[in-house]
């Protein structure tokens, strides 16, 4: 009870954000909650974008899937889809390579980079962006930390941006996925500009000022629309 009291006190001052199972601190620039408190946040909004974003994938491709909960989520309901038949993932992500391990299928073969672990459970450094640097896919579907107009997509983790930027290289097409939520922060290492990235899927609840922006400034912009909560869910 204590504790519960101190992070109410702590929130009602901005010093944190209050989130299912603790708090997170209000700094974005260089902090990265860990991957178990980020999977608690924003569930639904992950949902609606990795459903838009399974559209994106065919049978028999070759693709890359980065780190972070939102990369995760698409990760879970393209394996849960016809679209993963005979797929190919290449991943720096430790819980997406857990999922397809998971599979009883074994129609679905993953690569992982090797590296360096971050704080949201991705791998990075030399040796990811070696692994990666000699490989080929049709589509690289990342993450990002936060947008900033006009500057493009960031990450707190400069070797997690560096290997983010490596997979790109090597992607014949980048989509990024991501919440509204991320316009309204802020970050340290820019990993893509805007002319860089293919698609951004993100969520309607994008404000309509941030939204035409962003589409003057991206080659594609899905508003992926999130399903009202039925009792039963709840």
């Amino acid at each position: 009870m204590t504790i519960r009291r101190d992070i109410a006190e702590l929130a009602d001052k901005g010093l944190l954000n209050r989130v299912h199972g603790g708090a997170v601190t209000t700094s974005t620039l260089l902090s990265e909650p860990l991957f178990s408190v980020k999977s608690q946040m924003d569930i639904g909004l992950k949902d609606a974008i990795a459903q838009e974003a399974v559209k994106y994938v065919a049978p028999g491709d070759v693709i890359a899937i980065g780190g972070g909960t939102t990369a995760y989520v698409f990760a879970q309901h393209l394996l849960e889809s016809q679209q993963s038949s005979g797929i190919t993932i290449l991943t720096n992500s430790i819980p997406v390579a857990e999922l397809v391990q998971a599979l009883e299928s074994k129609d679905v073969e993953v690569i992982v980079t090797g590296g360096v672990i971050t704080r949201s459970n991705s791998l990075v450094g030399p040796i990811a962006d070696k692994v990666v640097a000699s490989l080929r896919v049709n589509t690289v579907f990342l993450g990002t930390h936060s947008v900033s107009i006009p500057r493009g997509f960031l990450m707190p983790n400069s070797l997690e941006a560096a290997t983010d930027m490596a997979m790109m290289d090597i992607a014949d097409r980048t989509i990024v996925l991501t919440d509204h939520t991320k316009w309204s922060c802020t970050s340290l290492s820019l990993f893509a500009r805007f002319d860089q990235v293919d698609t951004v899927i993100t969520d309607d609840g994008l404000d309509p000022d941030s939204a035409a922006k962003t589409k003057d400034l991206v080659k594609e912009l899905v508003l992926a629309h999130q399903t009202e909560p039925t009792e039963e869910s709840e």
